[in-house]
């Protein structure tokens, strides 16, 4: 008996089509992995913005999350957005229930376009319920500053920062440096079992279109995990795949606003391994 590596998602619908649950599903596809997913919320929005955002109801996340773990068995799960309270504790029953390989969480809290995407209350239930059940949480710059509650405005402080996150339970922090200026694009990973991180440096790329990144970097080390990587070859493959990404998209024009990533610029047939 054989099967694909199964990767569930949990996040928010895209209606533009270039982050949350689009944007994941396109990834793990690309990358030769089958997605599986929930969704939490619904957003109206395109690359110039968010304009409305309408929660599921926790009952059919729960719902969503159940009928794919008990019968297609992820080795990995995704989770992004996460609008209220109620949700998030879902997610959190559900993990508890069934114990997945691996979780990746990129705690989306703002949108590339400046909106925000969380609720205040659902805010302490996350970093005291929900990141001590993950593998690794994703923040960026913007998300660190927010769960800290300061501004990090280098290298040394990102390293800092990364293991000030670990407090809140997960086995390791990525935070991505994106955000900040400079020719270098680093990412900060640092892992529970050991003192020195590991640092990610790929140059920048002049684009307008990195609508997704976020989803799409997560995505992608979720994917990366259950095919077997270690976590930070996992990290690593993903940001080479995400850099990639968007430099094949680069010069394309989708929208009026941040555009997406070109996904699938070096697609990878499915992986099909033993059940």
């Amino acid at each position: 008996m054989k099967k694909y590596p199964i990767i569930l998602s949990i996040a928010g619908s895209d209606s533009s089509g270039g982050a949350g649950i689009q944007a994941d599903i396109k990834t793990i596809s690309a990358l030769g992995a089958y997605a599986a997913t929930a969704i939490t919320a619904i957003t109206v929005q395109n690359t110039t913005g968010v304009t409305a955002i309408h929660p599921i109801p926790p009952s059919y996340v729960e719902g969503q999350i159940d009928a794919v773990m008990k019968d297609l068995s992820p080795e990995a799960v995704k989770i992004g957005m996460i609008n209220d309270i109620q949700i998030t504790r879902v997610i959190v029953k559900t993990l508890k229930k069934y114990q997945p390989s691996f979780v990746v969480f990129d705690p989306v809290m703002v949108s590339t376009s400046g909106s925000k995407l969380i609720e205040d209350n659902a805010l302490q239930v996350i970093t005291e319920e929900l990141m001590p059940l993950t593998h690794l949480i994703t923040p960026n710059i913007s998300e660190a500053e927010v769960l800290l509650n300061r501004n990090i405005g280098d290298l040394e402080q990102m390293k800092t920062a990364a293991k000030e996150l670990l407090s809140f339970g997960s086995q390791a922090v990525l935070i991505k440096g994106g955000h900040l200026t400079g020719k270098s694009m680093d990412d900060v990973l640092q892992l529970n079992s050991q003192s020195t991180p590991f640092i990610f440096s790929e140059l920048h790329i002049e684009s307008q279109n990195v609508h997704g990144t976020g989803c799409t970097l997560s995505s992608a080390i979720a994917t990366f995990l259950a095919l077997g990587y270690e976590m930070h070859q996992a990290v690593e493959k993903a940001k080479k795949y995400v850099t990639g990404a968007i430099e094949a998209g680069k010069d394309v024009r989708t929208g009026h606003g941040s555009g997406p990533l070109n996904h699938f610029y070096a697609p990878v047939p499915m992986k099909i391994v033993e059940a």
